[in-house]
């Protein structure tokens, strides 16, 4: 997957099937789909993939345990077909992973142990592992570091686990396998019409500072929080429907919760469900909701969100851990899509939305990411009829995902390369520079960063440490660290200048201190 091969692509072609707006959850799962049907179809996003919502969620694919509490039973069953379909497609990145809800009322125990067996039936035989009731001393030695003052039991029950930039990447390799064509940094800045209809992007190319007018059959707005944006380009006067909600997550030293189960906490004070869930070798703990005005490509968490959650932490664990103890903190924003002004963001449905503007502009809202395979073959469907093209099958069910290894931990530290790993370690032996760590602390090495320039199109260090690994949400400060010789690396792969490291370096520990608490 390299950047020069993809615009010798654009500039090659005269005309696409579809071009999709947008390269994250969604933009690149609607690009698997179309170009494993046989379209052509290219991909533009502003930024890095993932860059915003889908690099920044829970870490999660699941049914949606909270779904399931407001009685949305259909997105419920939705979201646990394809939590299952994810697994079987990419096992090298979706493991199965056990949730503790500890139980502090006598009724609790009954209550959410009736649920969580509703949640297994729903499963089926996709399901990830049967739900049960503990004891309290079951539940003390799965999670020992609980609050234990009256601790009378728990409830055990499975759910998915991934990493969500990772999966991301993989994703836009296997749209490229398939045919497509993706292009980060190309920011669409017009819509192009010819009779009223759209028909194409004006898209500036942010490396190269140049302009290309492309042409397609349809144009699918698939930009996720900036989908609005897109439409307003289509109809000025188009009335915003995003209604957008920040979640943000803290992130502790894995002592605070060593064992292999996550904790889940059914409501909070502001109504959402509250998830501890060890990840890598930290614990995530989160998430916030909390209305806000309109979506940044960097949101910052706000210090009353942050201490919402260290009180609630605070609550079920043993440890109090105060922002001193905090290795990153970050914040993504909800895409969520409303039809009237409630304000309560936390009761708005996570179901996606399909709509065609009068012009022909395809808009895909809302959703998440644990359903974007479904959303990616809804989409197309609609999109062949709106093209006049043949229709060709979905195929992307069995469709196994780039990295694709049932045994990915067989390659330890570089199991989430999956498939990959056995070529980076080749790469690694090419140059005895390649397997020097970049952090004591870290097991990264450089020879990821000459990977990901080379395979991933990783253009700059915020790429590389935010998303091809994920180092600033592990350790902000240890990413600040190894900034300045992954500049140094990337720098020498791209052919830039010291100049250009120096300002990378700048941008990156500018970006990571919004990381710091």
């Amino acid at each position: 997957m390299n950047r020069d091969d993809m615009l010798a692509h654009v500039q090659d072609e005269a005309s696409w099937d579809f071009i999709i707006v947008g390269g994250g959850a969604t933009g690149l799962g609607v690009a698997v789909d179309a170009a494993s049907r046989g379209y052509k179809t290219l991909l533009l996003e502003m930024s890095d993939f993932a860059k915003a919502t889908s690099s920044r969620s829970t870490k999660l694919v699941h049914g949606g345990v909270r779904y399931l509490q407001q009685g949305n039973i259909s997105l419920v069953l939705e979201a646990l077909k394809e939590r299952g379909l994810l697994r079987q497609n990419a096992p090298h990145l979706v493991k199965d992973l056990s949730f503790v809800v500890p139980n502090y009322d006598w009724w609790e125990g009954p209550y959410y142990g009736i649920g969580m067996k509703l949640y297994d039936l729903l499963a089926g035989k996709y399901g990830f592992g049967r739900s049960k009731n503990l004891s309290r001393e079951e539940t003390l030695t799965r999670i020992p570091t609980v609050n234990p003052d009256g601790l009378v039991g728990g409830v055990i029950y499975h759910d998915g686990q991934f990493d969500d930039a990772r999966l991301a990447v993989n994703m836009a390799q296997t749209a490229v396998e398939q045919g497509a064509t993706l292009i980060n940094y190309m920011k669409v800045n017009a819509l192009t019409k010819r009779d009223g209809e759209v028909r194409g992007v004006i898209a500036h190319d942010l490396e190269n500072d140049k302009e290309y007018e492309i042409d397609a059959r349809v144009v699918i707005n698939a930009a996720g929080i900036f989908s609005d944006d897109i439409r307003q380009m289509d109809n000025p006067d188009a009335p915003g429907r995003m209604q957008p909600s920040q979640g943000i997550h803290i992130v502790l030293d894995r002592s605070y919760l060593p064992g292999d189960s996550a904790i889940m906490v059914p409501k909070t004070d502001d109504g959402r469900v509250l998830f501890a869930v060890p990840w890598h070798d930290v614990i995530i703990v989160g998430t916030t909701d909390t209305p806000i005005d309109g979506p940044s490509l960097e949101p910052k968490p706000l210090d009353e969100e942050i201490d919402f959650v260290l009180e609630h932490t605070q609550r079920y664990l043993r440890s109090n851990p105060t922002r001193d103890d905090l290795l990153s903190v970050f914040a993504g924003i909800r895409p969520l899509v409303s039809e009237s002004d409630t304000g309560d963001t936390s009761k708005i449905s996570r179901e996606h939305q399909i709509s065609i503007s009068p012009s022909g502009l395809l808009t895909i809202a809302g959703g998440k990411w644990t359903t974007y395979r479904n959303m990616a073959e809804d989409t197309v469907d609609q999109a062949i009829l709106l093209s006049g093209l043949d229709e060709e099958p979905c195929v992307t069910k069995t469709l196994q995902l780039h990295g694709y290894h049932q045994h990915a931990e067989e390659f330890g530290d570089l199991a989430l390369y999956g498939s990959d790993a056995p070529a980076l370690r080749e790469l690694m032996h090419e140059d005895d520079s390649y397997t020097e760590k970049l952090h004591d602390d870290h097991p990264v090495k450089a020879g990821q960063v000459v990977w990901a320039v080379r395979h991933e199109m990783a253009r700059t260090v915020d790429d590389f440490l935010s998303r091809r690994t994920r180092v600033l949400l592990l350790d902000a400060r240890a990413s600040m660290e190894m900034a300045p010789k992954v500049a140094e690396i990337m720098a020498d792969e791209l052919g830039h200048d010291e100049a250009w490291q120096k300002a990378q370096v700048q941008e990156y520990r500018d970006l990571a201190q919004g990381y710091l608490a």
